[in-house]
């Protein structure tokens, strides 16, 4: 098909745009077809193989996601298919009736949570959301965000009291991890292919709550979507949650809340990381809405604890 070690070298492949993790993109063309090489530095186990085995399993439950050609560990590629470059993203943010695009979107999302998590399923996707994973994500935080903005002496009783305080808010979740959750899903890595919604980026994909992915989708920091349309998405998602699988809904936005605000907090350890450790200083500019979402979701009552302490030691001057 091609030289890749060659073509790489000799820049013949179309550099694509990429994401934040340590992969490459790159489009070519064969017999008139076009094709995605993937290229990874690091973590090749995750970000190609695993990628792979979680797009075959989307696909074997009728949904699109890009088919696998070859897989080369040693030369740490991938080929992929080319499932075009127009995101829900330019399509969402180009078009005043956006509903109609997240309605779509949430379809795609009721069909990927229907699937059943059973042996079959769990040896491909072989990790569960447990509290250590929620924990480990939300102290990217701390690590990165906080250690920049709060007095160091003050850093560690930070962190101890909000995993403190954070250990009895997870402990409040509700549903049951028996679910397939993508976890990042959001309009940048859903593609419109064929009148299709394809699903990217998947390789990062466990087994856990129904609330995540759809709170992935209306607390997106990519994309500013106002305070209607965030309600619209979620109710036209919970009417087809219930007709699928039942839902208590005061439970849910229970969930909603709480994995939204660990989520946030994620984000922003994630965006400064990318920012100090890898230079990827476009990621900056997205953190006060990342901070604007957190806020909206800490005014649920179960975060009274959890807003004096970020009071006391991150007043609000200190979140930008």
């Amino acid at each position: 098909m091609l030289n890749i070690l060659e073509d790489l070298k000799n820049n013949k492949l179309q550099k694509v745009a990429g994401d934040a993790s340590f992969r490459s993109f790159y489009r070519f063309q064969d017999k008139n077809k076009n094709f995605i090489l993937i290229h990874c530095r690091k973590q090749k186990e995750i970000n190609l193989q695993q990628y792979s085995k979680i797009n075959s399993f989307l696909r074997s439950h009728n949904l699109l996601a890009p088919n696998t050609f070859k897989l080369d560990l040693k030369l740490n590629y991938m080929i992929i298919e080319d499932l075009g470059d127009k995101t829900y993203f330019d399509l969402i943010s180009k078009d005043k009736n956006k509903l109609r695009h997240y309605k779509k979107i949430v379809d795609t999302l009721i069909k990927v949570q229907s699937i059943k998590i059973n042996l079959a399923s769990t040896k491909i996707i072989k990790k569960s959301y447990t509290k250590n994973i929620l924990f480990k994500e939300s102290n990217l935080f701390f690590e990165w965000y906080a250690t920049q903005h709060v007095n160091k002496n003050k850093i560690k009783n930070f962190k101890k009291d909000i995993n403190i305080i954070l250990s009895k808010i997870f402990s409040q979740i509700t549903f049951a991890n028996n679910y397939f959750v993508h976890r990042d899903f959001h309009v940048s890595n859903l593609m419109s292919f064929k009148k299709k919604v394809g699903i990217i980026d998947s390789q990062d994909a466990l087994i856990g709550n129904p609330a995540y992915d759809i709170l992935s989708l209306i607390d997106d920091v990519r994309i500013k979507t106002s305070n209607k349309l965030k309600e619209q998405i979620l109710k036209y998602y919970l009417s087809k949650a219930n007709k699928n699988f039942i839902l208590n809904q005061a439970a849910f936005q229970n969930d909603f809340d709480i994995l939204s605000v660990q989520r946030s907090l994620k984000i922003i350890g994630i965006f400064y990381r990318l920012h100090l450790r890898d230079g990827k200083k476009h990621y900056l500019p997205l953190i006060p809405y990342a901070w604007s979402l957190l806020h909206k979701r800490l005014k649920n009552p179960i975060f009274n604890e959890l807003n004096q302490v970020l009071s006391h030691y991150l007043p609000m001057s200190k979140r930008k």
